[in-house]
């Protein structure tokens, strides 16, 4: 059985698209952020940066394993299972770099965006203006890799299109305001996202944890 730790944010839902994906016993513990259930010290145990998503994969071989970072996560999952990301070659690279790229880039700037352009009080036109132009340039990246292939890393759905897709789902939804003219470039991400999210296992994951 594994524990999912995880709680209502972009990067706690990847986990979760993934194990619906799998198909696998699992059940969640709601870690809430707003009130500073990270810090616990039985948290901290297992996630020590304090940063939800976690799992324990209490079948794992020598015994119960714990594994914070939603990248880590999915890398194991996926490998665990044999699914969403190829054992060697060309697909399994091209699909890693994508999740790198979500993890390096798109997930930090789009996060940043939020915080300055929709929760912060005190706006900072500086941080906001740096952070639409950061966060368009990484979204015409993608543009550009999604109209010459149906998924991030090519033809197969992948552990990439997993990691992001709760962080691109959100940027047209609580970053609509400030990315507006941006989204309305990208045909492709529109596409891409309209795919990934008609996915069963994708709408189920996406409502998890059910508070």
């Amino acid at each position: 059985m594994i524990t999912l730790y995880t709680w209502t944010t972009p990067n706690g839902r990847k986990p979760a698209i993934m194990l619906e994906e799998l198909g696998v016993p699992y059940q969640v513990r709601a870690v809430n952020i707003g009130k500073d259930e990270q810090f616990a010290p039985s948290f901290l145990a297992i996630a020590p940066n304090n940063k939800i998503p976690a799992i324990v994969d209490e079948d794992a071989e020598g015994g119960p394993l714990p594994i914070f970072e939603s990248g880590a996560i999915l890398t194991y999952l996926a490998e665990k299972h044999g699914r969403f990301l190829a054992p060697s070659g060309r697909a399994r690279y091209k699909a890693l770099e994508w999740l790198h790229w979500q993890i390096g880039g798109l997930g930090p700037m789009l996060g940043q965006l939020g915080f300055f352009g929709v929760r912060s009080k005190d706006k900072s036109p500086l941080a906001i203006d740096r952070f639409v132009e950061e966060s368009d340039r990484l979204l015409t990246v993608m543009d550009k890799q999604l109209a010459s292939s149906t998924y991030l890393a090519g033809d197969d759905y992948t552990i990439a299109d997993i990691a992001c897709y709760p962080w691109t789902i959100a940027a047209t939804i609580t970053l609509k305001d400030v990315l507006a003219e941006s989204l309305a470039t990208k045909p492709s991400v529109h596409r891409w996202l309209q795919t990934v999210g008609e996915r069963p296992a994708v709408k189920r994951g996406m409502t998890i944890p059910k508070l």
